[in-house]
């Protein structure tokens, strides 16, 4: 993240903000949070980071040994983690309505909740991160590392001018603007979340995703996965309009009246994350990369149902080709198989920054996506 400095500042500030500053969770529960959802992608460079800050902040030795050891309330916190990681769109007011209406003692306030949300999404998306980066702690190293920051893709020298193509077609969407109708605009994104059910890697599905015991004590239901929101023969959920219930009019609202500093840094990160640009594509410059970080964003959020009417996903198959798909399909919903190959396989003429920038968009895409399915319900279960 070092390499993108004005995204790295606001990262620090949230997670500070999240880990340490005042908040409904003590210290403690927060990081065997950030465990539980770290475990969900295998992301062992996270379990250990948290298992240590969890010792360091004065929790209880006993809840490391695993799931089985923690205290009831976080156990139940286990088919929110499980949603929330893998199929956000399943999430309902009766999945909030049973954890903050237990009896027993084992109720969770909307307070506690909501920053139990927060961490959940933020370290499910950190986890695509680092494992799309592929940063591993040496004992839990099975595949190759990409290169070191500084070194460019040199192995696209022979390749197609995939930088080129991309230039092109930017400039002709800039020529080619015209009115779409609301009819078209709703056929295109429905052609581009059918096609997103194929797109699959057959090397990211053989890599063993086996969890290391580590990992898989903090696990229930290690099985539960992704699953394509929608798939052949069978009908799919319905389709999350974002206009409906938007991060700026609804999740920040929410957010901002139950967390005002987490709703504020959470919407700077969006912001900066989005609009972020060097004004470069490979040795390029002075280009307007407007729409290719726009129709990235909007593709990681069409994976997960989600629909902008004002959009036009036809500049998705113009401006990402398949293998950039795959990679990005693979780290946003299965990052436990990523590899070198699917990361040397796109982009081949880019730059290792210009790579990590397109992780960071994944990152912040994944993580609102999941956060609008979340906030939504529990603005359900309030009203």
């Amino acid at each position: 993240m070092s390499l993108h400095p004005e995204y790295l500042k606001v990262f620090w500030k949230t997670q500070h903000q999240l880990l340490r500053m005042d908040g409904a969770l003590s210290l403690p529960e927060r990081h065997y949070v950030a465990i539980m959802a770290a475990a969900r992608h295998n992301c062992v460079y996270l379990v250990s980071l948290h298992s240590t800050f969890f010792l360091q902040v004065g929790g209880d030795p006993r809840w490391l040994e695993g799931l089985d050891s923690a205290p009831i309330k976080l156990r139940r916190l286990n088919d929110l983690n499980k949603i929330l990681a893998h199929r956000p769109w399943l999430i309902t007011k009766e999945h909030i309505e049973f954890l903050v209406s237990s009896r027993g003692g084992n109720f969770w306030s909307l307070a506690e909740l909501i920053q139990a949300l927060v961490l959940l999404t933020h370290f499910h998306a950190l986890s695509s991160f680092i494992l799309g980066c592929g940063i591993y702690p040496p004992e839990g190293q099975n595949i190759e590392r990409p290169p070191s920051p500084d070194v460019a893709m040199s192995e696209g020298s022979n390749t197609p001018q995939e930088a080129e193509r991309l230039l092109a077609e930017i400039k002709k969407l800039d020529e080619e603007e015209q009115e779409t109708s609301q009819e078209e605009m709703e056929t295109r994104f429905e052609r581009e979340k059918t096609a997103c059910l194929m797109v699959t890697s057959n090397a990211a599905q053989m890599v063993q995703s086996n969890c290391s015991p580590g990992v898989l004590c903090f696990l229930d239901d290690p099985d539960f996965g992704y699953i394509d929101f929608s798939r052949r023969g069978e009908q799919a959920p319905p389709t999350f309009r974002a206009h409906d219930y938007t991060w700026e009019d609804h999740g920040y609202s929410l957010l901002h009246r139950l967390s005002p500093e987490v709703g504020q840094l959470l919407d700077d990160k969006f912001q900066v994350a989005y609009n972020l640009t060097y004004h470069t594509i490979a040795s390029h410059q002075g280009v307007d990369t407007f729409k290719l970080r726009r129709a990235i964003w909007n593709y990681i959020q069409c994976i997960y149902g989600i629909r902008y009417d004002d959009y036009d996903y036809g500049e998705v198959n113009q401006l990402l080709e398949r293998s950039l798909k795959v990679y990005m399909k693979t780290v946003t919903c299965h990052p436990e198989r990523v590899t070198r190959q699917l990361y040397n396989d796109f982009w081949r003429q880019f730059k290792y920054s210009e790579k990590v920038h397109l992780n960071l968009l994944l990152l912040e895409a994944r993580l609102q996506a999941a956060l609008l399915y979340g906030l939504r319900a529990i603005t359900r279960y309030m009203t």
